[in-house]
């Protein structure tokens, strides 16, 4: 068994580097979203710009499940 087929090619490698940074920046903007959503909770219609005040536990759980998620797939890259 050769080494290079363990080995990742260069262009898979450049792929999977900005996988990994695009999923950092949604794990960033997901933990902007908890502190945001620690100070007055507003959720969004679908497919609009209307905001609405929200039940903030509901809100920020699910915010937070959202983030647990992010960075579990974060991690398994």
């Amino acid at each position: 068994m050769s080494s290079k087929n363990n080995q990742r090619t260069e262009p898979e490698a450049q792929e999977e580097r900005a996988a990994k940074e695009e999923l950092n920046k949604k794990v960033s903007y997901q933990k902007y979203f908890v502190y945001l959503f620690l100070q007055r909770v507003y959720t969004q219609q679908p497919n609009s710009n209307i905001f609405f005040l929200a039940d903030k536990g509901e809100t920020l759980s699910a915010c937070k499940k959202d983030l647990d998620n992010m960075r579990k797939e974060y991690q398994d890259n």
